[in-house]
């Protein structure tokens, strides 16, 4: 189970909305992106045309991962058409791009990250928190590093979520030293859970997402919101525990005023939206806080939700 520890809120700077944390509650879900050809029959009705695939998902989940940006910066009418598509409320979460994240320092980054930014507030209140992706390089010698580009970000623009993937960051005392300079700048904590494609029997279909890395989830909230990467077993059993636990963990922080958004990755793509709303119902079973999702005005529900005792 995941430590009691996660429990604990504490106020947090949040420059964009203020220094409270009484910001509303809510729960944002999806996948990394929206344009697969092998969802039409499941998120798209058959013969959907793929110029159409943004509109559909957006009317269906709440949020994407944005992982496009991360390789491609959209120019202005990219964006505009992005916002013209999704209805209000719908949020995109943009990946900060490698040519930023990956270089061997951050601070280079400093004046690019800041267009980006400004880049991104053509999407207006679909603009969600922007995440930045650190390599497995990336380690504990350059939190001074790190502290000057947390310190330059924009905050008032928007919110900054950071996920990081050198194994001694995961460990005292630089565990505790990250902790302490997300909270301080109210940057939120990118939750990484590869558990159920490691924590299951060998698969050939797992080996793509087993080059995510295996680091330990340190499940704790370092600013009014949390983002979540779950990356789920292709078959639903295997993930049953810790979707258990994340059920117990998002009803918490909801109830706390924390916003979530928890975006779903599954080896087979194909399966990630229905993993996504299988999460939704069964986390509406357990009496999670959690909005409709609108995917079920157009079909109803799964049948068989019954993995929560």
């Amino acid at each position: 189970m995941l430590p009691n520890s996660a429990s604990a809120l504490t106020v947090f700077r949040s420059p964009r909305y203020g220094t409270s944390v009484s910001t509303p509650v809510n729960f944002f879900l999806g996948c990394a992106v929206w344009a697969y050809k092998g969802w039409l029959g499941d998120l798209y009705p058959p013969h959907s045309r793929q110029a159409d695939f943004l509109r559909l998902y957006s009317r269906r989940l709440t949020a994407v991962e944005g992982n496009t940006t991360f390789y491609a910066v959209p120019d202005r009418e990219t964006i505009a058409r992005w916002v013209a598509e999704t209805p209000p409320g719908f949020v995109f979460c943009p990946k900060l791009p490698r040519d930023l994240t990956h270089r061997q320092l951050l601070q280079p980054a400093i004046a690019g990250a800041g267009q980006f930014v400004e880049q991104m507030q053509g999407l207006g209140d679909r603009l969600g928190p922007i995440f930045a992706q650190l390599p497995p390089h990336y380690g504990p010698a350059l939190l001074d590093d790190l502290t000057a580009f947390l310190t330059a970000w924009p905050y008032r623009e928007a919110d900054l979520a950071l996920e990081v993937r050198h194994p001694d960051w995961f460990r005292e005392p630089h565990a505790g030293a990250l902790t302490a300079v997300l909270q301080r700048f109210g940057v939120g904590r990118v939750l990484l859970d590869t558990r159920p494609i490691y924590d299951s029997p060998d698969d050939p279909q797992l080996q793509s997402e087993r080059r995510k890395p295996q680091l330990p989830l340190q499940p704790s909230i370092t600013a009014p919101f949390g983002l979540v990467r779950f990356i789920s077993h292709p078959q639903r059993e295997y993930n049953q525990p810790f979707l258990e636990e994340w059920g117990t963990l998002i009803d918490r922080w909801l109830r706390q005023g924390v916003r979530i958004y928890f975006f779903v990755h599954c080896p087979i793509e194909a399966r990630s939206p229905g993993m996504a709303r299988y999460l939704q119902h069964l986390f509406e079973q357990r009496g999670v806080p959690i909005p409709p999702l609108p995917w079920n005005a157009f079909s109803p529900p799964p049948a068989q939700l019954s993995l929560f005792h």
